[in-house]
């Protein structure tokens, strides 16, 4: 399975040029059964991401451009009286799909974006009394732009906890730069990507993920850092259960990634920047990846 993951990562490098750790982190997430976030200014190749990365997987997709007009129906659908059938009809809205791009999200309204919060939790919708089923795999990634700057809503603690990591794709080097410069349009490029997973495959993959061990040792070792992050100066609270539960999933995730069945101390390591530093934000932006990093340092592998 390890080639099999070599070979996705190649294919979106392709795309997304020198950016290969954090395409391994997306794919990490879609493997953990998790969702992303994306968070960086416009133009970082966030879109393009999440694109590839329903093509490669040949899971179906659909984009939600978030504005501040955008109303809940529109994400999850409505129903609408048919002459015809003589009754009322379900018209589904665009989150019935695989891959949903919740692009800009942080640009709808709290009462907009609260309807993706049973989706991600659950894999279903509850729409005029009656709850419909999404379909399987589901994977939402979103982006957002920073805080910073206007027309933003900040997304909730209860809304940021769903996501299991946060990522940033950061200005290209100079080489991967020119490479753009030189190079085809990316969406046409992303429509050539070739579909190396099917749904089949992908299944497996996360079923194996569950199955990578991870030794009492390594436990003893996420609940340290939980505990510590929950003892941390100036944070009104630490990483909840949901992010310990997520940042087991990701560990696993990363270890088959490496292709080894067990878990080891530096797949925690390299998962947990993307997993706490967006929960340890905490209305203060840049201060978490310090805090991380503090954690990181503060907690001893072995006890």
């Amino acid at each position: 399975m390890k080639n099999l993951v070599d070979n996705v990562v190649t294919e979106l490098n392709q795309i997304l040029l020198g950016k290969e750790r954090q395409v391994r982190l997306a794919l990490c997430g879609l493997l953990a059964s998790g969702h992303l976030l994306i968070e960086d200014i416009p133009g970082m190749g966030k879109t393009t991401l999440s694109h590839a990365l329903a093509k490669v997987m040949g899971l179906s997709y659909q984009r939600i451009q978030f504005t501040n007009d955008l109303l809940p129906a529109d994400v999850l659908g409505y129903s609408m009286y048919d002459k015809q059938a003589g009754s009322l009809v379900f018209h589904q809205g665009p989150i019935f799909a695989q891959v949903i791009l919740a692009d800009e999200i942080n640009r709808a309204s709290p009462r907009t974006q609260s309807a993706l919060l049973e989706a991600m939790e659950e894999r279903q919708v509850s729409i005029e009394g009656e709850t419909r089923p999404l379909p399987h795999p589901f994977f939402v990634i979103a982006t957002q732009n920073p805080t910073e700057q206007g027309g933003t809503y900040p997304l909730p603690e209860s809304q940021l906890d769903r996501f299991l990591m946060r990522i940033r794709l950061g200005y290209p080097d100079p080489r991967a730069e020119r490479e753009l410069l030189e190079g085809e349009d990316r969406r046409i490029l992303t429509d050539r990507l070739a579909t190396l997973l099917t749904e089949t495959d992908l299944e497996k993959l996360q079923e194996q993920v569950t199955r990578v061990t991870a030794s009492p040792a390594l436990l003893d070792y996420i609940q340290r850092l939980l505990d510590q992050s929950r003892r941390m100066p100036g944070l009104l609270y630490g990483l909840s259960p949901r992010a310990g539960l997520g940042l087991l999933r990701a560990t696993k995730a990363w270890a088959l990634m490496q292709g080894r069945q067990h878990a080891l101390p530096d797949d925690i390591q390299a998962v947990f920047p993307s997993i706490a530093e967006h929960r340890l934000e905490q209305g203060e932006s840049g201060k978490s990846a310090e805090r991380v990093r503090q954690l990181l340092a503060s907690v001893s592998v072995l006890e």
